[in-house]
This record gives structure tokens, sequence and C-alpha cells, in this order.
């Protein structure tokens, strides 16, 4: 398929800037998988909607303030000031495996032209305000090892014990660029809260499961009283959150690899909501494709799950990049996952494509201009849609 056949016009009025003015406010969008039925709702009927015995996933990885400002060691050297001639942005996207003692992370930087394999980049706590005397010394120190495409580059960052802390101190949320803040403010106190879901809790992730950012704890509480299982993995979101597709081909689009972790608690639940014909509900898109990663693994090993052979997942630690898209012969290839709870998507992007391969493309194209229409709100901080 052509990535333009995954194309809708949306008035950018409708690109959602800030949360809503309490967490779990948020409209609803229902969309039938056997009929293409859709229907308004709000965030608060989800409870009701699900069925006791579903298993809602949920994807706990935590937010990293991973945006970061730094300045040129050459240049800093040179003029005395952490501000000589313009900041560095470094947006790390994933934490690398790495020799022993060494600390090497893949990061978006702009302007890319002017770093280069060698330079070094100092980053202070107070970049964005100006140079101050106590900022002469900087609390991170960093060595471009490798350049990428598209300002990919490869960082080592000196040894320091507390390097999570001190980017937690200095660095901003990593609001996608369809969020607009003011240049020298890039988050506000408001996103540090409402840009991380509540139940996060394995710090990694270069942007949200933003899925997962509807949900209170008395929402959480609904659920359960319902009958309704909840269970977490990790799936820390990196780089291909951020890069747009640059192929016309879907054939052609190929995903960073990102890194999830599976608890034996969550094995269990899944193996047993498996093997019992009960509903696994995803929330998000980045638990939709960890999960389907893994019923395709645990296949390649142990051959097409049915009733005589059923899932038997282990505890383990890994990394996907599987891409999901529309069938070109309209089979369903979701393995596991049975109803899909996400927001919604940009425009020819590979997160519209996997809900379209959930859904179907023209079911899923007519729902997001019904929502269109209907003044949803849209992407990270909008509202919502549940498949099932």
């Amino acid at each position: 398929m052509l990535v333009s056949d995954f194309h809708y016009d949306l008035p950018p009025e409708l690109i959602a800037q800030h949360p809503p003015a309490t967490r779990g406010a948020s409209r609803m969008l229902t969309l039938s998988r056997p009929t293409g039925a859709f229907a308004d709702h709000l965030f608060t009927d989800l409870p009701q909607l699900l069925s006791p015995g579903d298993l809602l996933v949920l994807n706990n990885s935590r937010v990293l303030p991973a945006r970061l400002y730094a300045t040129r060691a050459g240049l800093h050297t040179q003029h005395n000031s952490p501000q000589p001639s313009g900041l560095i942005e470094v947006l790390l996207t994933e934490h690398l495996a790495s020799p022993e003692g060494h600390n090497d992370w893949r990061a978006l930087v702009r302007p890319a032209k002017k770093v280069q394999p060698g330079e070094t980049l100092h980053f202070f706590e107070t970049a964005l305000s100006g140079p101050s005397a106590l900022d002469l010394v900087p609390l991170l120190s960093a060595t471009v090892l490798s350049v990428g495409d598209f300002g990919e580059r490869t960082l080592r960052f000196e040894p320091t014990p507390n390097f999570i802390s001190i980017v937690e101190r200095i660095g901003h949320m990593p609001l996608p660029p369809y969020i607009h803040r003011d240049k020298h403010l890039p988050d506000t106190p408001e996103d540090r809260e409402r840009y991380q879901t509540i139940y996060s809790q394995q710090s990694g992730s270069a942007a949200a499961p933003t899925a997962g950012l509807h949900f209170t704890p008395e929402i959480l509480s609904a659920l359960t009283t319902r009958g309704i299982e909840l269970a977490y993995i990790t799936l820390h979101v990196g780089l291909g959150t951020f890069q747009p597709v640059r192929v016309a081909d879907t054939r052609d689009i190929h995903l960073h690899s990102e890194s999830y972790t599976l608890s034996a608690e969550t094995a269990h639940a899944l193996n047993n909501a498996y093997r019992a014909n009960r509903r696994i509900i995803a929330v998000g898109t980045t638990t939709t494709r960890t999960l389907e990663h893994l019923a395709r693994t645990f296949e390649s090993t142990h051959g097409p799950l049915s009733p005589t052979n059923p899932l038997a997942l282990q505890p383990h630690s890994g990394s996907t990049s599987l891409f999901l898209s529309p069938s070109p012969d309209g089979d369903d290839n979701f393995k596991l996952v049975r109803g899909l709870l996400t927001n919604f998507h940009l425009p020819e992007s590979t997160l519209l494509m996997l809900v379209s391969a959930f859904a179907g493309r023209e079911a899923v194209l007519r729902a997001y201009a019904h929502a269109v229409a209907a003044g949803y709100r849209f992407f990270s901080y909008g509202d919502c849609m549940l498949i099932t």
C-alpha cells in the first residue's frame, strides 16, 4: 500500500495543545471491528464498555525529560560562557548497550551539521535562561561517536554516578513538535505532570505512551471492581516516534527497535487469558506492538498458536522493531490483541497504519472523518478511541 493511502485532512485547531483540565475528562469514540459502526462516548464510560474477564494491558514506561541543551566544547573554552553562539538541542532517544563503564545514547541533535564525530558537548543547568558564573562547570559532558541519518547521533557521556537524576534535573519533557511552547520554555510544570501516566514506573521513554494519559486512580479502581484484570508491560518509546515516514510504499518502512520487559506476573496473566479465550485489550500502540511481537516470537520457536499449542510466555527482556500495517489480502494478522484503546494519530504515520491494520483502513478513516466533524481533540493530549 502507499503511505498516501493513510492521509486525512485535519484542521490545525483540532490538535490539542494542552491536556484537558481534569485528567480523564476526555471524549472517546468507539469503533466496532466486525461492523465498522462508531459511537460517541466519554472516557469515563470505559469500565462499562469492557466486559468482566477482559485483560487490560498497559505500558508502564516512564518518560525521561530527555530534551537537553548543550554547547560545543571548543566554543565554551574560547568564550568562557555556556551560551557563546547558540545552543545545541539534544533529544536522548535510546540508551544503548555499550562496553562496561560507558554510557552511550542514541540521540537526535539540531542543528546537526555543527555536531560531528569527536566533538564534545557540555550540558548546563540553566542553558536556556543564559550564562551564570555557577554554570561554568558542566553537569554532563558527552563525546559524539558517530553520525546517522536525519540528525541522529551516538553520544558517549562521561561517567557519572547519578546520570539519570541529573537528566531529571536539567532536562525538559520531550513534547512532540505539534505541541507548541515558548522557545525559551519548552515545557511547563503542567507538562511535567500530565505528559506522564499515573502508573509509570520504569524510566526510559523518549515519548509518552499517550493512550494511558487518560487513566485516573478512580477509573483503574472502577475497572477492577467490574472484574477487568490489569497487567503491565514496559516498552520504552524511542526514535521511531519522532521520525516521519520518508518513503512512498509501506513495504519500504523499517522501524527502529525499542526495548521491552515482560514480567513474570504479566506473562502469567497473558497465558491464562489466552488459554481461557478471554479478550486481551491493549492500551496504546506501544503495548500492541509488544504483545504481537511476543506472540510472533513464541510462534517462531513453538509453532502456530492453537488450542493444542497455547501461549506459554516466559518473563524476559528484549527489543522489537515490528511494523504492523494492513495486509494486502485483508487478513487479520493480530494474534493476541482483540481490543485497542488508542489516541488519534497523525496522517500517514506508522501508528495510523497499525490502527488501520487492526480495524480496517476504510473503517478507521470513516471514524476519523467523524471525529474531525465532531470536533474531537487530536494527538498526544487529545481524545481517544476504543476499538473492539
